[in-house]
């Protein structure tokens, strides 16, 4: 594909799935491809719904990214300066609005503190049990404390996390009247990485989404929307490939988006590397 009218200025990437092959390491051509666009002055960009402490664990300093995205857009990092360059928090009062409307619906969910220590989070274990809730509360439970008996806390936070059984009418029919009560906020639908069958309810700050992190990148160095390239596998990377002018869906992502985006190989067949060698030959 010939892109001689418009040269590529800037590729985004989902990291899980997409990037990173599952066992999150990184193809041997992935990692050619990134130096490739580094010398021809491209910008690399990393968006992904990990946290900033998550990412640099798969992301090391070799690894060359120039910005990172993190938590689908509520902070963005640059990696030569070593310093955040952004960031996007619920305010205190939102968040214990939500907090206390979630508690009174006896639901499951973390609540994850203000970038960029969000690695760290409050949850609240409804009367139900949920096996999915407790599969993750293990991976986190050293940086998760309950939420105070009184549930006042007094903070800002970066997002809440809530369970949700995989009924897809029920959850946008919660989604509808979750955003109309509370207009300030976005809710983002994401599988679940742990392929136990449950829908994953992320709650942000209405402005936040990887695209429009992505966005603050292209604003902050004048690059134009038409010059960009995004590649993704999932339903929170909508905002980042309707986005990007050139943007991609992986091979393992939900059939539902393949239909309104460019078709690429799976991430365990160098995605990244086929779809952008594509411009940069």
């Amino acid at each position: 594909m010939n892109m001689n009218n418009q040269p590529l200025k800037l590729v985004a990437t989902d990291l899980d799935g997409t990037f990173l092959k599952n066992d999150k390491s990184i193809s041997q051509e992935n990692l050619e491809i990134l130096h490739s666009l580094g010398e021809k002055g491209i910008l690399r960009v990393v968006a992904t719904g990990r946290n900033l402490k998550k990412t640099i664990e798969v992301i090391s300093e070799d690894v060359p990214f120039d910005y990172i995205v993190f938590s689908s857009g509520a902070g963005v990092y640059d990696c030569r300066q070593k310093k955040l360059i952004y960031r996007q928090n619920l305010n205190q009062q939102i968040v214990q609005q939500i907090a206390d409307f979630l508690v009174g619906l006896d639901m499951n969910f973390h609540l994850f503190k203000p970038v960029p220590e969000n690695y760290n989070c409050w949850f609240h274990r409804g009367s139900t049990a949920c096996s999915e809730f407790e599969r993750y509360f293990d991976f986190h439970s050293s940086h998760a404390e309950p939420m105070p008996l009184d549930h006042k806390l007094g903070s800002e936070a970066c997002q809440f996390l809530v369970v949700f059984p995989d009924h897809l009418k029920n959850f946008i029919a919660f989604k509808n009247d979750f955003e109309h009560r509370f207009p300030e906020v976005k809710v983002v639908r994401t599988s679940s990485p742990l392929d136990t069958g449950y829908i994953w309810m992320e709650i942000f700050h209405q402005s936040v989404s990887k695209g429009n992190g992505v966005k603050y990148v292209c604003d902050t160095l004048q690059i134009d929307h038409a010059h960009t390239l995004g590649i993704g596998n999932d339903y929170n990377d909508l905002d980042l490939l309707e986005f990007t002018n050139f943007s991609y869906l992986v091979e393992n992502g939900p059939q539902e988006l393949k239909e309104r985006f460019l078709h690429v190989t799976s991430n365990e067949e160098s995605a990244f590397a086929k779809a952008v060698g594509k411009y940069i030959d």
